[in-house]
């Protein structure tokens, strides 16, 4: 069973590589942008048939090692 997992910083956590992001491309002639924030994202393969089980278990990994719960969200999503 396969999940991707969107972690994003907290709205009120400072950005600074989306913001180099965003500085450079208007540098490169794009102006028409807003923001720009940067996240990470992961696919996680598990072997195991109960969507349950394997949720709880990705929430585990994203809490103990994937996401930063201080400054960080996330999204668990199951890819069909």
């Amino acid at each position: 069973m396969k999940f991707s997992v969107i972690v994003t910083l907290k709205k009120d956590v400072l950005d600074p590589q989306g913001k180099v992001v965003l500085n450079t491309l208007v540098n490169l002639g794009i102006d028409n942008l807003k923001s720009i924030r940067q996240g990470k994202y992961f696919e996680i393969d598990v072997d195991e048939v109960d969507q349950v089980k394997a949720e709880k278990q990705i929430n585990q990994m994203c809490e103990k090692l994937l996401v930063n719960l201080i400054i960080e969200n996330y999204k668990i999503s199951k890819i069909k």
